[in-house]
C-alpha cells in the first residue's frame, strides 16, 4: 500500500479575507507561518507539490530537509475575474450571480472550468501515483491547494463525497492509502483513513 497526506497550505491574507485565491502568488501570512511552525506531520522523503509560493512555503516548514518536486498541474484554479476578490466585493457581479446560481458548475469567466481544473489536477495526481509505484515510494506528501484535494478526492476518495463535503481548513489534509496493484488494473480509489487537523 501507499501512503499517502494531502496536506492544503498554510494560511495567507487572501484567505482571512475569503478571496478567491487562485493564480495570484501570494505567500503565507505571519498568522499561517505561526500556525504551520506548530504542526508535526510525519518525515517523508517524497514531497509533492503545486508551484505557488503558498505551497512551496509551507512545504519548507513542514519538510525542511525534504527536495521538493514542483508538480504545474497542481496549481490553484484560476478564478479569472473573481480573482482575489470575495464574495461581498463580487455581490453586484451579474456574472458571479450567475455561477453562485449555477451551483459552481459555470466556468469562470475568463478563467477556468470546474471540468478543466478537475482534469489538469488529476493528471498531475496521476503522474504522482505513477512515480511513487515505478519508485517504490510506499509514503508521501502533497503540499497543494484545498480545490486540489477536492478534485482528487471526488474523483477517488472511499468514502464518496461531493466536491465540497471535502474541504479542509489551512494546514489541514487528510491521510489517504492507495493499492498500487488496484490502480494499475484501473480499479482507482484512496482510502481515507485520518483527517488531519490542527
Amino acid at each position: 500500500m501507499i501512503e499517502l497526506f494531502l496536506i492544503r497550505h498554510g494560511l495567507t491574507e487572501g484567505n482571512k479575507k475569503k478571496r478567491y485565491i487562485g493564480r495570484t502568488d501570494e505567500p503565507l501570512c505571519p498568522e499561517g507561518l505561526e500556525q504551520l511552525s506548530a504542526l508535526s506531520y510525519p518525515v517523508l522523503d517524497n514531497i509533492f507539490i503545486s508551484p505557488m509560493r503558498r505551497c512551496v512555503q509551507t512545504a519548507r516548514i513542514l519538510y525542511p530537509q525534504a527536495r521538493l518536486h514542483i508538480i504545474d498541474d497542481f496549481r490553484e484554479c484560476d478564478f479569472g475575474e473573481f480573482e482575489n476578490r470575495n464574495y461581498l466585493e463580487l455581490a453586484d457581479n451579474e456574472n458571479y450571480q450567475k455561477w453562485i446560481d449555477s451551483g459552481g458548475t459555470l466556468p469562470f469567466p475568463g478563467g477556468e472550468s470546474p471540468k478543466e481544473f478537475q482534469r489538469r489536477t488529476l493528471l498531475g495526481f496521476q503522474r504522482v501515483v505513477s512515480c511513487c509505484i515505478r519508485g517504490q515510494c510506499e509514503r508521501a506528501a502533497l503540499v497543494v491547494h484545498g480545490g486540489t484535494i477536492m478534485n482528487i478526492l471526488e474523483a477517488y476518495g472511499l468514502p464518496e463525497k461531493s466536491f465540497y463535503d471535502w474541504h479542509v481548513a489551512n494546514g489541514e489534509g487528510y491521510r489517504v492509502l492507495l493499492d498500487p496493484y488496484l490502480w494499475k488494473k484501473r480499479k482507482r480509489s484512496l482510502h481515507v483513513i485520518d483527517r488531519l487537523s490542527i
